[in-house]
């Protein structure tokens, strides 16, 4: 088998094109949506509006609330001490992967019920599947090795119409295991999504819980906005997330590199496996892995929100007639 030359895909300015959240909150329109966000939003000293993203129980409500309006979920929680995302950011992973399936459909990209993909991680705020679901009718499978996220996520779908049939949840009771038993014998998945561990110890992820925090609260004063000051309590809440979700040995690198080692076993039942790589130092060693492994084709998307760059970096085994062969059967129907 022959690899492809990798290709990137340089980002526009911001976030993606289709991604609603480009302008900036309407609170108004957020609060009469979700009531429960107005004791949070106050003017900053340049008069406009905002919440201080440094206090996790803000952002935790404004989840709540973006989630409410823009994809119709009523109910969203996440229990104390786990993460709790940006929707911005997770929208926009979502929809550069609805436009690596469009690059394999002849420009079109492949939705509803047909389609799925699976979360590696999908964590306690089941975040990606219900953007996935809400956007593209995209069917998903969640995996995730923590029994307590995978009873969040659950709770999540189950309390939520729009999410009905649309999500399903597999606990991965190994944890050095990532495809094996999430992806079953007669399984298909059009693509599979990660948000891999970042830190390689927990000093480490703790120290960067604590750097994110104090960079928030700067950023906070800077506008105007009132300020929390930093401390092991407050990034011990949603900012701290749990082991699974910020740090393993080794890394980022060495769970990538895990990761496309075992998407060996299961080549012919994905068409695109990707991944979020967040440190661009890492992307030799993940590079070197695909050759290793064979991969027919290796995509690299990046994604700009804000002054961070970080990147999509997507696989594949099937070789030109088995990817049409592929679209034929489940993209036409």
């Amino acid at each position: 088998m022959t690899q492809k030359k990798k290709q990137t895909t340089k980002p526009s300015k911001g976030l993606h094109s289709r991604n609603p959240h480009r302008a900036r909150y309407d609170f108004p329109a957020l609060i009469q949506c979700s009531p429960e966000l107005a004791p949070f939003v106050a003017e900053n000293r340049f008069g406009d509006l905002s919440v201080n993203f440094s206090d996790p129980m803000a952002v935790k409500v404004l989840n709540k609330a973006l989630l409410r309006q823009f994809y119709q979920v009523d109910y969203w929680d996440i229990p104390a001490g786990f993460l709790c995302p940006p929707i911005p950011g997770r929208a926009d992973y979502l929809h550069y992967i609805a436009d690596l399936l469009a690059a394999s459909n002849e420009g079109e990209i492949p939705q509803g019920r047909f389609v799925s993909g699976l979360d590696v991680g999908v964590g306690a705020n089941c975040v990606y599947p219900i953007i996935g679901h809400r956007v593209y009718g995209w069917r998903f499978v969640g995996a995730d090795v923590d029994p307590l996220s995978i009873k969040s996520a659950k709770f999540i779908v189950s309390s939520n119409k729009t999410l009905k049939n649309g999500v399903k949840l597999r606990l991965q009771k190994k944890s050095d295991h990532i495809f094996t038993n999430m992806i079953q014998a007669d399984d298909l998945f059009d693509f599979t999504l990660c948000n891999p561990p970042f830190h390689a110890s927990e000093a480490e992820a703790l120290a960067g819980s604590e750097r994110k925090v104090r960079n928030l609260a700067a950023n906070s004063a800077k506008k105007g906005g009132k300020v929390l000051t930093p401390n092991k309590a407050s990034t011990s809440l949603n900012f701290g997330g749990q082991k699974a979700e910020l740090w393993c040995d080794g890394g980022e690198a060495a769970f990538i590199q895990r990761m496309i080692k075992q998407s060996t076993e299961c080549a012919d039942q994905v068409f695109w496996f990707t991944t979020l790589v967040s440190k661009k130092e890492n992307l030799a060693a993940i590079y070197q892995q695909l050759k290793t492994v064979n991969a027919a084709d290796v995509q690299t998307i990046e994604m700009a929100q804000g002054q961070k760059i970080t990147r999509v970096v997507a696989w594949t085994f099937l070789e030109k007639e088995q990817q049409q062969a592929w679209r034929e059967a489940r993209w036409l129907k």
